[in-house]
């Protein structure tokens, strides 16, 4: 029990933000992070104990994923037999509905979403104090290509930032853009 104190007084501030980065919510976050601890806790010690958690959680959120695109194709077909049976007018927006502080928070995280993921996780994690060699235990690369794959991320990432920031404010509010 107490390498599982340490393990969570050392890690659990990364691994609750990597994971809030992962998935935009902090609620969520911290129960993928619990969930990361509890296995950390049947499992038992590892060597490279922070590649390991991250891996873990990482895993989680590949899993939160699959179980969110089950459910939103439940409530859309339940959204489409609901519309069939009583339909309404789509509801209208008023006003004006993002600030210039949030549209460049949804255009950030557009931008790391457009990344392939393991060029995304790479730089979360790297965001997050991993290492070379614990980001390529965590990832399955080798050290050397970590570097690389680090370098490719960051310009692929400005590049698309600065491609949705001259999409249109309007062209963002109607519609998803990666």
């Amino acid at each position: 029990m107490d390498n599982l104190e340490r393990l969570f007084r050392e890690y659990h501030g990364p691994i609750v933000r990597y994971l809030a980065r992962r998935l935009g919510d902090r609620d969520l976050a911290e129960e993928l992070a619990q969930e990361t601890f509890l296995r950390a806790m049947r499992h038992g010690p590892v060597s490279r104990e922070r590649a390991w958690l991250f891996t873990v959680a990482t895993n989680l959120v590949r899993d939160e994923a699959r179980r969110g695109a089950r459910e939103r194709k439940r409530l859309a077909l339940l959204k489409s037999e609901a519309d069939a049976r009583d339909p309404e007018e789509p509801d209208v927006l008023a006003g004006e509905r993002n600030t210039e502080a949030m549209r460049e928070r949804v255009l950030a995280q557009q931008a790391v979403d457009a990344l392939a993921e393991r060029d995304r996780l790479a730089l979360l994690m790297r965001e997050e104090g991993l290492d070379y060699h614990e980001i390529a235990s965590a990832l399955g690369l080798s050290v050397g290509s970590v570097g690389t794959t680090l370098s490719r991320a960051r310009r692929r990432l400005v590049e698309v930032y600065e491609t949705l920031q001259r999409v249109p404010r309007a062209a963002m509010e109607g519609s998803d853009v990666a």
